[in-house]
């Protein structure tokens, strides 16, 4: 089992120090990956109701800093040697995938190999509005960026034509460091999301661990690959969860998951230390 940290760019990790600290104590623990979190503006007041929680909001005051996703992995990536740097998830089909392609590559051709691509449709209809992108698009897009991107990334240039991008061939370098590329893990608890990471994903990423909602998603996806002739156990699983021990982590790998990504122990750098040190001990060399 790997073990990755959300939230790697929010709150008191938007600052240097703090980051600097997180990625480097993560990595020397045995973390396997942080992440990265995404929202370019939060609309004051927004009724859009938040997924992952009961209240129906994000967690934290609104004005929380929530830098760029990408940016932090690349800082991340120069104080760290062997440490993932995931999007977990940057919201697709609010960005073009010509920049996506390109940013995604240079972060992977500057860790060395070590970036993964994580990306949702989204969830806050607000936000899209002032962008000027209809939200009912929202999947669609997503579908297409993802095909757009791999297009971008392989050897040869190539056009691509779709219902929302489209262009001659045209050269996009550097490539990713990984081949074919950087891999791509779709992001989402709903069944369009694991049918999505059936058909276009290296790896499926339901934020929301609770095993019986996700053996159901996993049963989706698994169906999802039968209909199109895919070997479901070539998509990797991740989610989230509260780890609370080893036998924890028993049972999500005992569902196919490979990796858990768990909150930061702490806001502080002392409590950053004296929790993923606990962490590691009780867990990571026990499992």
């Amino acid at each position: 089992m790997k073990f990755g940290l959300m939230f790697a760019n929010a709150g008191p990790f938007a600052w240097p120090d703090n980051l600097r600290h997180l990625a480097q104590t993560a990595e020397r623990v045995g973390i396997e990956s942080i992440w990265s979190v995404e929202h370019v503006v939060v609309p004051v007041d927004y009724k859009s109701k938040y997924p992952y929680s009961e209240t129906g909001k994000m967690p934290g005051p609104d004005n929380i800093p929530i830098p760029d996703p990408i940016i932090p992995l690349a800082f991340a990536a120069a104080v760290t040697q062997k440490l993932r740097l995931g999007t977990g998830v940057i919201i697709l089909p609010q960005r073009h995938p010509v920049y996506v392609a390109k940013e995604m590559a240079t972060l992977d051709m500057l860790s060395n190999g070590r970036a993964l691509l994580g990306v949702g449709s989204g969830w806050l209809q607000e936000e899209f509005s002032t962008l000027g992108i209809p939200f009912n698009e929202r999947g669609a897009r997503t579908n297409e960026a993802i095909r757009a991107i791999r297009s971008l990334w392989k050897e040869n240039a190539e056009p691509f034509a779709g219902k929302f991008f489209a262009w001659e061939a045209v050269e996009s370098n550097p490539k990713p460091v990984q081949r074919p590329g950087v891999p791509i893990l779709v992001g989402g608890h709903s069944e369009a999301a694991a049918k999505r990471a059936a058909r276009l994903g290296d790896g499926f990423f339901p934020a929301r661990g609770e095993p019986v909602a996700l053996q159901k998603l996993l049963g989706v996806l698994r169906d999802e690959c039968g209909k199109i002739g895919r070997d479901a156990a070539e998509i990797e699983i991740t989610t989230g969860t509260l780890v609370k021990d080893v036998d924890t982590v028993k049972r999500y790998r005992d569902l196919g998951v490979s990796r858990l990504i768990i909150a930061p122990p702490g806001f502080d750098q002392e409590a950053i230390t004296s929790g993923l040190e606990k962490f590691a001990e009780n867990i990571i060399t026990r499992v």
